[in-house]
């Protein structure tokens, strides 16, 4: 997959049959989009582009919300378009300058003359060009000025509910771990750093990797116990994490992601894993004893493998 960080980059495509869109989370609905592109290739012999933006539009358009968090960083969502197989990714730089340009500039300058566009393939409802302008009707007037086809993709729906970022946010945020991975076709992942931690886990029987996010764009999930799995060396391993401010030991404050992997006893710090959250077993607590702790452990360990 070749990956543009700016349009001057962008080389003579053949037949550019170009979606565009934030892609967070790279959902189903996201994955519809990009199926229907590949349609189209095999249909004309083209090569797929997807064109997204860094940072995430609300980000530059609204600075002052800072509750935006993302499902996937820029390095996690071109890994998963990769894997379906997408020919060419713009990662435009979206700045206010570039959202106060008008509709026709966007289309005659990037679309047509930077990256020759083909064939457009959008989502539903979207909205492009300054003060969000453009809308489907613009984009078949453009597509007749300057000789390329268009189509809307409808809502993907599973269960009647149309799939967005949104949703899957506010899932995470509710700890909705089985909603969110049913809309993302895939389980939500966290990275991060294992660091030295205060070896608590140890004395406990449940030694623990502590984990260190350190884009603060990321959501993390709902604070909570979670089943997860890992991949270390290319063996997958079954585990437990904590996402919390471990209430029964510390009092800083902070909030704390640690994963027990299961049959694990190996040096891994400073190395970088990522966290395959797979399902939710129950919500933080302060326990009177580190000996209850170490009782809910157990259980909460049993009840990981029983859905690992």
């Amino acid at each position: 997959m070749n990956v543009y960080r700016s349009i001057h980059e962008i080389p003579p495509i053949k037949l550019p049959i170009v979606t565009i869109g934030s892609f967070d989370g790279v959902h189903l609905g996201h994955k519809q989009i990009i199926e229907r592109l590949q349609k189209v290739q095999q249909q004309s012999g083209g090569e797929t582009f997807v064109f997204t933006f860094h940072p995430h539009p609300r980000q530059v358009l609204f600075p002052k919300e800072t509750d935006l968090k993302l499902l996937t960083l820029t390095e996690e969502k071109l890994g998963l378009l990769e894997r379906l197989g997408v020919n060419h990714v713009l990662v435009f730089p979206f700045t206010q300058a570039f959202a106060q340009q008008s509709a026709h500039s966007y289309v005659h300058d990037i679309l047509v003359q930077a990256i020759g566009v083909k064939k457009m393939v959008i989502g539903y409802d979207h909205r492009f060009g300054n003060n969000r302008e453009g809308n489907m009707d613009t984009l078949k007037k453009y597509a007749a000025q300057y000789h390329f086809e268009v189509e809307e993709i409808p809502a993907h729906e599973i269960d009647h509910v149309n799939i967005s970022s949104s949703k899957i946010r506010k899932a995470l945020d509710a700890g909705d771990i089985k909603t969110a991975n049913t809309y993302l076709g895939y389980p939500y992942s966290i990275s991060g750093k294992v660091i030295d931690g205060k070896k608590l886990g140890r004395t406990l029987g449940y030694p623990t990797a502590n984990i260190l996010i350190e884009n603060h764009n990321k959501l993390i999930p709902k604070t909570g116990v979670y089943a997860a799995k890992t991949t270390i060396n290319g063996i997958t391993y079954k585990g437990m994490m904590s996402i919390g401010y471990n209430p029964t030991t510390d009092k800083d404050q902070k909030i704390k992601i640690e994963l027990h992997i299961f049959n694990f006893d190996a040096n891994i710090y400073n190395t970088t894993l990522t966290l395959q959250i797979q399902a939710r077993l129950r919500d933080e607590e302060k326990f009177a004893s580190l000996n209850d702790l170490k009782n809910q452990l157990h259980e909460d360990k049993a009840q990981a493998l029983a859905i690992l």
